[in-house]
């Protein structure tokens, strides 16, 4: 996508999007509420209309085109769309019908769901029942907006191993998401946009070094320890990266080649006699970087 936009009377949505989501990989877009998420997936999916702007959708042009795009695609917006009239079987069988399979693979595709997604002995539970239905025609490229709210952790854990099958397989996803703890799991890139625009980008780790360095976390036997402990590092890593005590561990900030850097320390404190009882590396979380 680039340069997509989308204004809503006075109010603009979405301003100027450049967006690029490489085949075979999972793209995690987060943002606060009203950030502009779900008017990006809707756009894509051809379900709304660019005020501005060009995309291609698996080499489909998103205007010229349209119906070559949804050929393509897979989609589970935030509200089930699910027929609460039909049995979860019979609403996986109608979705295949329409898609062209024969009535023996809707039903072969039916099982197949109803068991990937446990909704074997409850196929009346409409969230999961969603996201299989958006599976059915096994689309190469499905758009997943906030596809686990409201389900138990459980529930979500059987999703998430869902979505990281469909990848292993060659599929593409495109994620919206309130949880951290999701995108950090399943996205091989995120995005974090705002307001319309994208104000970050990339993968997880670069994100989060983006914010801050990894610490090295120590914890002695003694305070006295801790007070030798923070002598010693302070000595060896210099006065512009000391070494601090914190509710009873040392903290020891690590430049960009944390590895080395932690290495060198655990081998003074060795030579000096000292031995810490755990040794950890702490590096900033995705919910600082989307804060």
């Amino acid at each position: 996508a680039r340069g997509l936009r989308r204004r809503f009377g006075s109010f603009i949505a979405v301003d100027g999007l450049d967006l690029r989501v490489p085949e075979g990989t999972v793209y995690g877009l987060l943002g606060p509420n009203g950030a502009g998420k779900s008017t990006v997936v809707r756009m894509l999916t051809t379900l709304l209309r660019p005020t501005a702007g060009e995309a291609s959708v698996m080499g489909h042009d998103l205007l010229r085109e349209p119906h070559r795009v949804r050929s393509v695609i897979g989609v589970a917006g935030q509200y089930a769309s699910v027929d609460e009239n039909l049995t979860g079987a019979e609403n996986l069988r109608l979705f295949a019908r329409l898609t062209g399979l024969s009535g023996r693979d809707c039903r072969t595709r039916a099982d197949e769901l109803l068991a990937a997604f446990a909704l074997a002995d409850a196929a009346g539970m409409r969230r999961r029942l969603d996201l299989a239905i958006s599976l059915v025609a096994a689309p190469p490229l499905i758009f997943l907006d906030e596809p686990t709210t409201g389900l138990d952790p459980r529930t979500r854990e059987q999703m998430w191993d869902v979505v990281e099958g469909l990848v292993a397989r060659g599929a593409t996803v495109l994620l919206t998401t309130q949880y951290l703890e999701e995108a950090d799991r399943l996205a091989d890139r995120i995005g974090i946009i705002d307001h319309g625009r994208m104000i970050a980008e990339g993968t997880a780790d670069e994100l989060k070094d983006a914010v801050g360095s990894s610490t090295l976390v120590l914890t002695f036997p003694a305070p006295a320890d801790e007070e030798r402990a923070v002598r010693i590092i302070t000595a060896l890593t210099g006065e512009d990266a000391p070494a601090s005590r914190t509710a009873g561990r040392v903290h020891v900030p690590l430049p960009e080649d944390a590895s080395a850097a932690a290495t060198d320390v655990l081998v003074a404190l060795r030579e000096e006699g000292l031995a810490p009882v755990s040794v950890s590396v702490d590096r900033p979380s995705l919910d600082s970087v989307f804060l």
